[in-house]
């Protein structure tokens, strides 16, 4: 009963309207839950956010924190980074409240209501990922000054955008971006990330990752992904990959499977980002891309439309019993 009430409790603080005059707050030290602003930065791209030029006023996002009922003195926690559809009613809260049943609080960052969007399936460009990541950096920091926290045991996990900044995280110019010292993420889960664009740097973090794909997934192809772990795993970094065969992106909603002719993937992109010098350098050409007019003339041209998404139960059940045995190792929990 009382996890069916924590999960209950962590549905309905998703669903909450933010207020109307909450107050932004750069410390969790009082030990605060449930629906909290706190400070971000939008940049507009890698560049702006390793050398820090974004624009010095900064965003005020929001975020609901859920603790869960348990003994431990300091529990871990996740922060928890939506797709380009923004929070989908089934998914962000459903697995917070697994998280939750697991001892692990969550914290489910919303990147895009405060900055007056609801989704970029249609138009990525809208709001640069290294945006969400931003946020996701940032809810870490403050997530470490909570009493009831561990933060040397905080991990992100994200889905589809969301996986790109699970996975950017990881990139070591990225993070100290918004990160002075040696605060990181000690987990990475990305479900159905887009790798098609992969982000490199010559500093990397070696927590674990953990990638969960659709193996039928035409939006953000598997096989990209590979290519990225295998990229990981030759810097040092531990990587499970875990594809499920027959499943579609968004194979964790509730909603059937369904083709959407308006998606704009990156999947017929052949390029990669170099974060520490800010180059873009095309594979199929070898073309090293500075100018930031000649970068976006190239992703306009390499976009393409549609792709299915959907639920698959079978693939949702195997992934609840991966992410419970990923994070009980990393963070040394008990079998509930």
């Amino acid at each position: 009963m009382k996890r069916a009430a924590s999960a209950a409790a962590a549905v309905l603080l998703l669903l909450l309207p933010l207020p109307a005059h909450a107050e932004p707050v750069a410390s969790l030290a009082d030990g605060d839950t449930g629906r909290i602003e706190f400070p971000s930065v939008t940049p507009s791209g890698p560049s702006e956010l390793v050398r820090k030029t974004y624009p010095a006023t900064g965003t005020i996002v929001a975020g609901s924190l859920v603790l869960p009922q348990t003994a431990e003195a300091r529990m871990p926690a996740m922060v928890i980074a939506h797709g380009s559809g923004g929070i989908l009613r089934g998914r962000e809260d459903a697995w917070a409240a697994r998280l939750n049943a697991l001892g692990i609080a969550t914290f489910v960052v919303d990147s895009f209501t405060p900055r007056g969007l609801q989704s970029t399936s249609r138009d990525q460009s809208r709001l640069s990922t290294m945006a969400n990541l931003a946020d996701a950096l940032a809810a870490l920091r403050l997530l470490a000054t909570h009493p009831r926290i561990d933060p040397a045991r905080i991990g992100v996990m994200g889905f589809s955008r969301g996986g790109q900044v699970t996975l950017y995280s990881a990139l070591e110019p990225l993070r100290r971006g918004m990160i002075d010292g040696d605060l990181r993420f000690a987990a990475h889960v990305a479900l159905y990330p887009s790798c098609s664009i992969p982000y490199r740097s010559a500093e990397v973090g070696t927590a674990p990752i953990l990638m969960l794909l659709g193996g039928a997934d035409d939006y953000t192809p598997a096989a990209a992904c590979r290519d990225y772990a295998a990229w990981f795993v030759a810097k040092g970094v531990p990587v499970e990959v875990v594809a499920y065969e027959g499943a579609h992106h968004d194979f964790d909603i509730p909603d059937p499977p369904r083709f959407l002719s308006a998606l704009q993937s990156a999947r017929g992109c052949k390029a990669e980002v170099e974060v520490d010098s800010g180059t873009v350098r095309r594979l199929d050409t070898g073309e090293a891309m500075r100018d930031q007019t000649t970068i976006s003339a190239y992703f306009r041209s390499c976009m393409q439309r549609g792709a299915t998404i959907g639920g698959d139960s079978a693939a949702l059940a195997r992934a609840e019993r991966d992410v419970a045995t990923f994070l009980r190792a990393v963070f040394k929990l008990p079998v509930r």
